[in-house]
């Protein structure tokens, strides 16, 4: 195997240039990670624009689908993301004979996953009756839910395949391939949502069909290149298959389900404000969603960066360079800063611009002005709390990360947040922006116990006499 993915580190450099050399690896490692989760977001905002062009019932069922399937989605990757630590880390100290057998145990728990999540979808409409929607766009979001449900074994697949790829250091495979799914899922949504080609006009659920096939052609086409190209030749997928561990399955749960909780956690509770402001009425829901979708665009950065970070500790700890582990977990908090405040401040700055990109409503803009100079004064904090629960995935710590978030967003932002949005008890009724102090509030206290806890962590694992 080469190391100019994950170079072995040099110890006769200097502070400053192992630092340089480490963020110059974060960089290489990082910046495919992005290209990756823009191509995802991208297929989101295909979906909802070309939806929108069918009618508003087929861009309301999509939106809601989409609500549903996500939060699950982001709970099963995130258990199957256990695998790159652990993989980078096998890599790291060369024991290569454990990792095609993590791998298949990964796959395996993928199989599970897709079965429970299909069943979950199929069987939706009892939810979809809380939101009292009117039969047509129910129907729509079931049929949409019930054709996306087949393309869920190859998302998952490629989640677990994507241990392989990211934790070798070779994170342009995945990139390559989500910008491929993209691709593809562009004509076909433009097939199935307005019936070309001799087929029927499907509108929203046709969304649901692109989507499925874009991924199922995108996984296929992965395990194609897995299993031709010299760059893998040493790792045979298919002829190296084991059968199931259940003491590996289990080691990987224990890391992965933290990391799945976590990424739930703090993903339905934007659905949940999203459903709770509902009542304040479509302006101020609209302003909420704009400022969201900006806030998430920038927030693809330094999630990237930390996904790199994770995959670099474990690497360095593995082979056995504990101290430049730790030079690395500290220093990307300068890095992580620097980053925050220069899109803190674009925000501040650029925020009357921003509104205008996405809307002509006088109305809609105002509420998304004030929400972004809300969403620029957090910015620091939501940087560096992922990039210190990056660093300890790292480290494998997963457990105390998960409870800190737990606690941070559900037992301090929310109960704030409502408090602050709809009652006087504190102050008068803030609206919307009361839900942006609680999640700045909840983010503070993420980036301090988080960044208390690494402090300690990385200082026990670097002195372990």
């Amino acid at each position: 195997m080469d190391e100019t993915h994950q170079p072995i580190p040099e110890p006769r450099q200097s502070l400053v240039q192992r630092t340089l050399s480490e963020w110059r690896t974060l960089a290489l490692l990082g910046g495919p990670i992005l290209v990756a989760q823009l191509a995802q977001m991208a297929n989101g905002v295909i979906d909802t624009v070309m939806a929108g062009h069918a009618s508003a019932e087929d861009l309301a069922a999509v939106g809601i689908g989409s609500s549903l399937w996500m939060p699950l989605f982001l709970l099963f990757m995130g258990m199957l993301g256990a695998l790159q630590p652990i993989i980078s880390g096998y890599r790291g100290g060369r024991d290569f004979d454990r990792i095609m057998p993590v791998t298949w145990q990964g796959l395996y728990i993928a199989a599970v996953a897709s079965v429970l999540m299909i069943l979950l979808l199929i069987n939706v409409r009892p939810v979809l009756d809380l939101f009292r929607l009117d039969t047509e766009t129910a129907a729509i979001s079931q049929g949409y839910l019930n054709a996306f449900a087949w393309g869920v074994p190859a998302m998952l697949l490629i989640a677990a395949l994507r241990g392989l790829t990211d934790g070798l250091g070779h994170t342009k495979v995945i990139m390559a391939f989500s910008v491929l799914g993209t691709l593809i899922n562009l004509p076909l949504n433009y097939i199935f949502i307005y019936g070309k080609l001799g087929l029927p006009a499907m509108g929203g659920v046709g969304c649901g069909w692109a989507t499925s096939l874009s991924n199922g052609i995108a996984a296929l086409a992965l395990l194609v290149y897995l299993n031709r190209s010299a760059t893998f030749r040493s790792f045979h997928l298919l002829a190296e298959r084991t059968r199931p561990d259940w003491a590996s399955i289990v080691r990987i749960l224990r890391l992965g389900v933290p990391i799945g909780f976590t990424i739930f956690v703090e993903a339905s509770m934007f659905c949940v404000i999203a459903l709770f402001l509902a009542p304040l009425g479509p302006v101020i829901v609209a302003g909420h969603q704009i400022a969201l979708n900006v806030v998430s665009l920038l927030f693809m950065v330094p999630l990237s960066i930390g996904m790199a970070l994770t995959l670099r500790v474990s690497f360095l700890i593995g082979a056995g360079a504990p101290a430049t582990a730790h030079l690395l977990s500290r220093s990307s908090l300068i890095l992580a800063a620097s980053i925050a405040l220069f899109f803190g401040t674009t925000l501040f700055v650029f925020s009357e611009p921003v509104a205008s990109l996405y809307t002509t409503d006088p109305a809609v803009q105002n509420v998304t002005i004030v929400l972004l100079v809300f969403a620029a004064a957090f910015q620091v904090a939501d940087v560096i709390q992922v990039t210190c629960i990056s660093a300890l995935r790292g480290y494998k710590d997963t457990r105390m990360p998960m409870m800190i978030m737990l606690f941070s967003f559900w037992a301090l932002s929310m109960p704030l947040g409502y408090i602050l949005t709809f009652t006087d008890w504190l102050i008068p009724a803030m609206g919307a922006a009361g839900f942006w102090v609680g999640l700045t509030t909840g983010l503070v206290s993420a980036s301090l116990l988080l960044g208390t806890r690494l402090f300690l962590f990385t200082r026990v694992r670097s002195h372990p006499g």
